[in-house]
């Protein structure tokens, strides 16, 4: 007699580990049939590689332990139950998800299986604190930072991590009575092929265990000057682990805990309130679902924004002349990842000294980054172009010369992304074109001080005579 099995539908949550769903399953007795479906949005390329070599890799790992990944692509609405009536399935379990369309298409999927008599189950793993758990005192959401943090933190904590299962009892269904699968590395492969993945494939290594051990690596070492080291580009002070929070190798209750149980450190409450910026952000795109498309700010509707496609390319590339800039993005095309100082300084020349609308950045971030989620990715956005909730004012302008001289002294950060400048000394490579210039580098598309005035003049006439606070 075959014995029905349990599905356990992998999203964001690559990991065995801290992973209730799977926990869950596992104490039901029944096989697990371990499944993902593939619904990225194909726009989105350096988190599609990302996907990509984490398929691979979860598929490894779970067939070390005598399993696999079985990996479907087309509408979730459709492979789901077509997987569920093919394999006799007896529950459903997920990890829930925060994001407009996840949620809705899980909350139709779940009334859809429920009416036909299949459970299922969902549970939290992705933040500290489920995004309508921390509200007011009227049970309002919170629009400022400050506030959110200290009501999350007088809260406590929800659940300790979970430990990975011990074992798991694998389904071995008839692959000839499923839906149409897809090989678990095919996504990988298409992607190296393209050649362009090259700088991704040496910089990370999307699996559970490399995200474990970015996290002892970061708090054996960096996390003790955290605070003060964090916004110096060159220098080995942030943890690396966005792609790996974004991505479910590990989730921030286990870095809570393994920070926690360390020595105490100078960085650690900075620390954990970028972890709490990070469930910010979840909370204000789960009260604001167009986070990543709408000014949160309406005044702001009426804004000029410039149509500048040679700008927006400079900009991408790397090519503005101004060399912080210009590494950033050059770090960002290489990588897929940016440091989060320079992605500041990046946003603000786009969106001040270019004039170019916010959703611009937005998107090309979307497509470059491996970290990206559209919950930070959007409200960053927002807040360098203050258009959000508790955003930099508008004629709060980076200026990327003194944003470059102060947190990129030396020019190391500079040197190692923008080579054509490697040669000047320390003081020139900020302003290369006072030094005569560096063969193959732009001069700059644009002077500070009359892009300054554009957009001060631009931002006055949304809001007609103000004093300006600098």
């Amino acid at each position: 007699m075959v014995t029905s099995p349990v599905i356990v539908w992998f999203r964001h949550d690559f990991r065995l580990a801290d992973n209730a769903a799977l926990t869950a399953a596992v104490e039901t007795g029944a096989p697990v049939l371990c499944i993902h479906i593939l619904e990225g949005a194909a726009d989105q390329v350096a988190a599609r590689w990302w996907l990509g070599r984490a398929l691979e890799l979860f598929d490894a790992a779970l067939r070390q332990r005598g399993g696999g990944l079985h990996v479907f692509d087309g509408p979730a609405m459709q492979v789901l139950p077509a997987l569920v009536a093919a394999t006799g399935a007896r529950a459903v379990f997920w990890n829930r998800r925060y994001d407009p369309e996840g949620r809705e298409t899980d909350t139709r999927l779940k009334a859809l299986l429920k009416a036909g008599g299949t459970p299922v189950q969902s549970f939290s793993g992705a933040l500290l604190h489920e995004p309508w758990t921390v509200r007011t005192r009227t049970g309002q959401p919170y629009h400022v930072f400050g506030a959110y943090w200290r009501a999350a933190c007088q809260m406590g904590h929800e659940r300790s991590p979970l430990p990975a299962p011990r074992t798991i009892a694998f389904a071995a269904p008839d692959p000839g009575c499923l839906p149409p699968m897809v090989d678990a590395g095919a996504i990988g492969r298409e992607m190296r092929a393209t050649g362009w993945t090259d700088g991704l494939e040496a910089a990370w290594r999307p699996d559970e265990e490399s995200a474990q051990a970015a996290l002892a690596r970061f708090l054996d070492g960096p996390l003790e000057e955290y605070a003060r080291d964090r916004d110096f580009p060159a220098r080995p002070a942030t943890s690396c682990l966005s792609p790996f929070l974004r991505w479910g190798h590990v989730t921030p209750a286990q870095i809570r805990e393994a920070a926690v149980a360390r020595p105490p450190s100078g960085g650690l409450a900075k620390f954990m309130a970028e972890l709490g910026w990070r469930e910010f952000a979840w909370s204000v795109l789960f009260t604001r679902p167009e986070l990543a498309s709408r000014n949160l700010r309406p005044e702001f509707d009426a804004m000029p924004w410039r149509r500048d496609r040679d700008g927006l390319q400079a900009w991408a590339r790397g090519r503005t002349g101004y060399p912080l800039v210009d590494a950033g993005m050059r770090q960002l095309w290489r990588t897929g990842w940016m440091h989060n100082r320079v992605r500041m300084v990046a946003a603000s020349f786009l969106v001040k000294h270019l004039l170019i609308d916010w959703r611009e950045g937005e998107r090309w971030f979307a497509r470059t980054l491996v970290d990206y989620d559209p919950a930070s990715n959007g409200m960053n956005w927002q807040w360098v172009a203050g258009t959000g909730v508790e955003a930099a004012p508008f004629f709060r302008m980076m200026n990327p010369l003194i944003q470059s001289r102060k947190f990129d002294p030396s020019g190391a950060y500079i040197r190692a992304w923008v080579p054509e400048l490697a040669g000047l000394a320390d003081g020139q490579i900020h302003t290369p074109w006072l030094a005569g210039g560096a063969a193959g580098y732009p001069a700059p598309i644009v002077g500070h001080e009359a892009a300054r005035e554009r957009a001060l003049s631009a931002w006055r006439g949304l809001r007609g005579p103000v004093e300006e606070e600098e």
